[in-house]
């Protein structure tokens, strides 16, 4: 817990509830809520006080009966405003046994995105229009998490205080109106024909932060998976065949994961809905999945290949959530991370099942791995699980530690106990902890018991400490037989060890060889600080690889005659993609860390000029844009551009420009990469390439296809004055589908004219902006020196405006970070830091250290090997 934050109290288990009967109305134009509620208690112990949570409701009235009977006694109500608590005192103490509270209440449909909040959106015939949608917990593909089911009506929210919930929804006759579980029946209200109440039927037994309704105007498409559970995807209106993708993928999907949990999905039916004001990228709502517009919605023409697979992704993760999470739930806040590191698994094991098309294990070294152990060497991360106290405090955790590291954690476990004992275990989780709450070590049990393996005693050893190691490797050749030597010791992005320093993990070492480059020749458990390997039947010029497909969260460091074993290896492709990715991954950060130099590693680099992979392009372009991020601040800049355009031009011009019949989508994404790539670094062709297609789509002469936009509106922007920013702002607001705006706004910031800069940002706050997406188009001018400096002068500028709006979520953590990591010198850091000490932040704190260790980081990288950039540079002329 930082200093921030005040000592967190649990709700007392005095009173605890079986069942909630709600009554709702939500009024959407006056953007309020009327409430009435009956929930069934026990009382467990004599007390004249039931305490509860409760933000933002106003309660007229609280009664409390003995369940049976019909006398009732009136409590008084008081607030705890900063603990969100409210407190019935009654006249009298309550018996034990069951009763029954009753309450009436009133409250907000805020504009804030979370609770019981409204989201507005434009009917098919231009008219601005309202839902009233639900947000009770930021779910699995962001990374904060809130109860605000308390925002809603006042109840235990609490993961661990599990009941049935019975809802009843008044709502306008031509409205759609959704919960969790299916309508019993509609009935119009005797004194107002306009409107209606709609019943639904009793939930499982459940957390309060799963509850969900919504009440707007939609249409739908839907199918019955194979074993007739209904789904429904709910679109904007005239937009159904937009949801017919996720459908597809939701119907494949169910059937895969009752096969894989050996468990029947629970409910009766499974809804999927598109909400156009939505903070997180989805919701895992139990029978009501909500999403964002650009995490569900697929148009047949208009979608690219990054936003398909995107969407599968997400679709795969929320679903996996109905068994991990809303069947079985963790108790307490604690251990969310293994709910939500378990679904960012899973969902790649998913889509791989419905896609292998998609290479998407691949992309998960790069995605998941290589994003948890960038954060997870500084020194200001954090252990996978950490108490927690009060639920705010789960805002500054849940980052890429506690999905990211979580997911790979949990695949190298999966790796090292085997598919078989996992499912095996897996299910006996499942089954045991039914309508349940866990804690982390519920599920090793159950995997220990099917495996017959130490993961107790492994895992805790991942999920305990903070950090991971770093192996170094020496080998020593005698004839035929290679004796390897292996020692982990903690990485740190600064390689400098705290002193004392002595963590030590289990960590599932694998060796594969020139002889036997997919597959792993030995597999060992390292649990001392070093232990030797002997290889048989290894040449002196074979290479060696340790971290065979890159399954271990670790980082491996080779002496420099066995890193040059492997370069052809990597020039002629014959080491496999997710080896070839986790190599050079690795050697860039050793090389942050001053543990190697930054100019052997551009020289690695350089073999991979034949590479075709687009996850290994990825994670290599990624690498270097952090290489190109300190030199953005020396005269040798121009020249690491010439270095990354004769790297990518030969990938460019062997995708081309122009989609090739039955192209896997994985090309596709290289295409976009690789133009993005040099049209960021002014190649001039690919600019002339660029800027005539996009005349020619702007003017109507020739479409841009999906795939070709994003890359060709960086290009065009990259070089453009006030005429063509202003087409592309046309573009953006002729645009019908959200995926296309967010396209566009997230791509405004690459113009280089500071007053055109200074538009983006202002942009980003004004209407034609969706507040859930404001802090990714403030972010987008951030790959540039001036916009980096004039962005955070925005932010300081606007602070007020800002920290109001966002608050309380992820996304404020995302705009801190966005904003300030990537600066250079001791300076900007402790401008930094004076800025947040003087305009405290806490659900960001975290975040602002982390992102000032980075900005000193960067300043440390420059000093040390600037000048040997430069001169290499300027050799390659």
């Amino acid at each position: 817990m930082t200093s921030a934050k005040k000592a967190f109290d649990r709700l007392p288990n005095t009173v605890v509830p079986s069942n909630y009967q709600i009554r709702l109305h939500p009024n959407l134009t006056a953007f309020t809520f009327d409430g009435t509620e009956e929930i069934s208690v026990e009382v467990k112990n004599a007390t004249d006080t039931i305490i509860v949570n409760s933000a933002d409701i106003a309660v007229q009235e609280v009664t409390f009966s003995v369940k049976g009977k019909t006398d009732k006694v009136t409590g008084n109500v008081s607030f705890d405003v900063d603990n969100e608590k409210a407190s019935f005192k009654f006249p009298v103490p309550l018996p034990i046994g069951e009763g029954v509270l009753s309450i009436k209440f009133t409250g907000e449909l805020n504009d804030k995105m979370k609770g019981f909040y409204r989201s507005s959106y434009t009917s098919p015939d231009g008219q601005e229009t309202h839902a009233a949608v639900t947000q009770f917990e930021v779910a699995a593909v962001t990374m904060f998490c809130a109860t605000d089911a308390r925002r809603a009506f006042p109840c235990w929210d609490e993961p661990a205080i599990k009941a049935t919930f019975d809802i009843t929804l008044v709502v306008p006759k031509d409205k759609i109106a959704l919960s969790n579980m299916p309508i019993i029946h509609g009935n119009p209200l005797k004194d107002n024909a306009d409107l209606i109440e709609v019943k639904y039927a009793t939930t499982p037994i459940m957390s309060t932060y799963l509850l969900a309704f919504i009440v707007g105007d939609y249409d739908f498409v839907e199918g019955k998976d194979k074993d007739g559970v209904l789904v429904r995807v709910y679109t904007p209106v005239g937009k159904k065949e937009q949801g017919q993708f996720a459908l597809e993928v939701a119907v494949k999907t169910l059937p895969f994961y009752k096969n894989y949990f050996g468990i029947a999905y629970p409910l009766p039916k499974i809804d999927l809905i598109a909400i156009a004001d939505f903070s997180a990228g989805a919701m895992e709502n139990w029978g009501l999945v909500t999403y964002r517009e650009t995490a569900l919605l697929v148009d047949p023409k208009n979608t690219s290949a990054h936003v398909r697979q995107w969407v599968a992704l997400v679709v795969g993760h929320e679903l996996a959530h109905q068994w991990f999470g809303n069947l079985v739930t963790m108790e307490w806040w604690t251990h969310l991370w293994l709910n939500e590191g378990f679904a960012s698994w899973i969902e790649y094991l998913c889509v791989d099942h419905c896609f292998p098309e998609y290479d998407i294990w691949t992309q998960f070294v790069n995605q998941d791995m290589g994003r948890a152990l960038e954060l997870d060497a500084l020194h200001n991360s954090h252990p996978i699980e950490v108490p927690v106290g009060h639920p705010s405090e789960v805002d500054e955790i849940f980052d890429a530690i506690s999905y990211s590291k979580g997911a790979s954690v949990i695949r190298m476990l999966h790796d090292y106990i085997g598919d078989e004992h996992f499912r095996k275990g897996m299910n006996h989780y499942l089954t045991k902890h039914a309508y349940k709450n866990t804690f982390t070590e519920d599920l090793w049990a159950s995997l220990e018991e099917a495996s017959q393996k130490p993961v107790g005693e492994m895992m805790t050893t991942w999920t305990k400490q903070m950090g991971f190691p770093v192996i170094k490797v020496e080998e020593k050749q005698e004839g035929t037989i290679r004796t390897v030597t292996i020692s982990q010791s903690k990485f740190c992005a600064d390689g400098i060890l705290p002193k004392g320093d002595k963590s030590l993990w289990m960590v599932p070492v694998s060796i594969c060889t020139s002889n036997s480059p997919a597959k792993p020749v030995q597999t060992v458990v390292l649990k001392e600080a070093s232990s030797t390997i002997t290889l048989n039947n290894i040449k002196p010029e074979d290479w060696i690889k340790v971290n065979s497909g890159s399954v271990g969260v670790y980082r491996v460091q080779y002496s420099s005659e066995a890193l040059d074993r492997l370069i052809p290896a990597i020039k002629d492709k014959t080491l496999p993609p997710r080896d070839r990715l986790g190599l050079e991954s690795d050697l860039f950060a050793l090389a942050r860390a001053g543990m190697i130099s930054t100019v052997d590693v551009l020289k690695v680099a350089q073999a991979y000029i034949n590479e075709d992979n687009y996850t290994v392009w990825s994670d290599l372009s990624t690498n270097l844009s952090s290489i190109a991020i300190l030199l953005q601040y020396t005269d040798s800049y121009p020249q690491f551009q010439t270095f990354i355009r004769d790297l990518f031009r030969p990938i460019s011009q062997k995708v081309g420009w122009d989609t090739k019949q039955n192209e896997s989508p994985l090309i596709a994404m290289l295409r976009d990469l690789a133009i993005t790539k040099m049209g960021r670094n002014g190649d001039k062709e690919i600019l002339k390439e660029a800027t005539k297609r996009f005349e020619d789509h702007v003017n109507g002469t020739k479409v841009l296809p999906a795939d070709l936009r994003k890359p060709v509106y960086i290009t065009v922007l990259s070089s453009a004055n006030e005429e063509t920013f202003n087409k592309m702002l046309q573009v953006y607001e002729e645009a019908d589908m959200q995926e296309e705006k967010v396209r566009i706004s997230r791509s405004l910031g690459s113009v280089r004219d500071e007053e055109l800069i200074k538009k983006v940002l202002d942009f980003s706050l004004s209407e034609k902006v969706r507040s859930q997406d404001s802090v990714f188009v403030l972010a987008s001018v951030t790959g540039t020196v001036r916009g980096r400096q004039l962005a955070w002068k925005f932010v300081q500028d606007k602070w007020s405006e800002l920290h109001d709006r966002y608050k309380g979520g992820f996304l404020l953590s995302r705009l801190v970070k966005s904003t300030t990591e990537n600066f250079v010198t001791e300076e900007d850091a402790k401008n930094v830091e004076e800025f947040f000490k003087a305009n405290p932040a806490p659900a960001a704190e975290r975040t602002v250290q982390q992102s000032c260790e980075n900005v000193r980081l960067n300043a440390r990288c420059l000093e040390r090997d600037g000048k040997a950039l430069e001169n290499w540079l300027k050799s390659k002329k």
